[in-house]
């Protein structure tokens, strides 16, 4: 595609990340550790995707098991702990077994993203959304639209697609699987919290053991027309207020126009509908209202690279390791699909004994490129590997690994997949990340973990 004549700006940088998600901003972060140039591209006006956009709470820093270990370090703790510093988090277990979670005020941590790419010195820009790539030789150039100033290029060295929909690796003709091809996607689903909550009414009703049979009930009596027999609705770090998981969303491609404009409105139509149901169904809700949507309807898997290597269902299950992890996971395959009666509903497998398995470099290189890494829900894993390893604290994980790989490829002049692998973990050991399960067991009862 020629936009040679309707370029308004051109930019250079040696390392561009598309995308500011949790994987994109921790990649970007990462890769200003070296003597680089860093971009990093956003079409949103904040950075921090599924992070701000729609939930409130991090999974993955801790193994789902009665012995909780801490296993996702380095820059996730930074973010972790400057959100404690403000008093912007505090930690919940999780009734499904996912493991101690980490939930936080996503207004706050929108800040909390700006500054910490400020301080690393990234160049950003907001508002802007990739709509082609030229390759040369080892450069590419993405052509991004800002409504004000139209169409502008980036050139780089280096690019890390932490897009979410694998929006480079599309447009560069990198080859992917679509979610749907062969397992039915996830569903999708608009978040929404409301305010005036009166917890200690909810809690002595019954709380979520109450709240999960009021819901079977109206689904299987028809009640309320629900999309679901369960659903989550959890306390927030602001004062009677709650955010919820409970609106499923199916059928529909986000990837088309039709798609997701449908999909967009069936998610607020469900919301309010869940707001009915809260009103007059669930003790202490009864003055209870929405105060907010997510930005956008959540996407849970679209597009998946084939990468050099591909995690399996079978690597999470059995709780593989690799000689060339980057980073642990040890959270269920937590499948959100359609269920047999038409609904959607929520399908786990853990991995056996509260294991650990590891995740290698290959998974976020693509097979087809030598500037490229891959990094979010984008990476490079089949449908149930993917619905395990897509909690934040690996997503960020996989964005530190990338970052420092970024800048060991411009440091050796070599390709994405010749790096010296060995050096890349001893780079991640530095910052502090956790490539071997400890022996120690986390304490789940504080908030932060300075120090640690």
């Amino acid at each position: 595609m020629n936009f040679t004549s309707t370029i308004a700006k051109a930019f250079q940088t040696d390392i561009l990340v598309i995308g500011s998600g949790s994987a994109g901003s921790t990649a970007a972060i990462a890769a200003s550790h070296g003597k680089y140039q860093v971009a990093l591209v956003e079409r949103y006006g904040f950075p921090g995707g599924t992070s701000t956009q729609m939930l409130d709470t991090f999974y993955g820093f801790f193994t789902p098991s009665e012995i909780p270990r801490k296993i996702v370090g380095g820059i996730p703790d930074k973010i972790v702990n400057a959100l404690n510093r403000s008093g912007d988090i505090f930690l919940r277990p999780n009734t499904y077994g996912a493991g101690t979670g980490v939930n936080y005020n996503p207004e706050k941590l929108k800040q909390v993203w700006d500054n910490l790419l400020l301080e690393s010195g990234v160049q950003l820009f907001y508002h802007s959304t990739l709509v082609g790539v030229e390759r040369t030789g080892e450069t590419s150039t993405c052509v991004f639209f800002h409504k004000g100033m139209g169409f502008f290029t980036i050139t780089a060295k280096r690019v890390i697609d932490a897009s979410g929909d694998a929006d480079y690796c599309h447009w560069a003709d990198i080859s992917y699987e679509k979610a749907g091809e062969k397992e039915p996607a996830q569903s999708m689903t608009t978040t929404f919290r409301m305010s005036n909550v009166e917890h200690e009414e909810y809690e002595a009703a019954g709380g979520k053991k109450m709240l999960r049979a009021k819901m079977a009930e109206a689904y299987e009596k028809g009640t309320y027309p629900l999309p679901r027999k369960e659903g989550s609705a959890h306390e927030m770090c602001q004062p009677k207020c709650i955010s919820t998981v409970a609106v499923k969303v199916v059928d529909h491609d986000p990837l088309e126009v039709e798609g997701i404009t449908r999909a967009e409105i069936e998610g607020r139509r469900q919301s309010f509908i869940f707001e009915g149901f809260f009103r007059q169904e669930v003790p202490g809700y009864q003055n209870a209202k929405i105060i907010g949507l997510s930005h956008q309807i959540g996407v849970r898997e679209t597009r998946r690279v084939y990468g050099q290597y591909r995690l399996t269902k079978k690597d999470c299950l059995s709780a593989r390791t690799f000689d060339d992890q980057i980073f642990l996971c040890g959270a269920p395959i937590e499948d959100h699909r359609k269920s047999d009666d038409g609904g959607s509903e929520t399908f786990w497998q853990y991995v056996p004994n509260g294991g650990v398995y590891g995740v290698p470099y290959g998974t976020i290189v693509p097979k087809e490129s030598t500037n490229t890494w891959v990094v979010g829900r984008c990476f490079s894993a089949t449908h149930d590997a993917h619905a395990s390893c897509r909690s934040m604290a690996q997503t960020m994980s996989m964005g530190q690994a990338a970052g420092l790989a970024a800048l060991l490829s411009l440091d050796s002049d070599l390709d994405a997949g010749n790096i010296n692998v060995k050096q890349l973990q001893d780079s991640l050991l530095q910052l502090g990340a956790i490539l071997e399960i400890p022996d120690k067991v986390a304490d789940t009862t504080r908030d932060g973990w300075e120090n640690n």
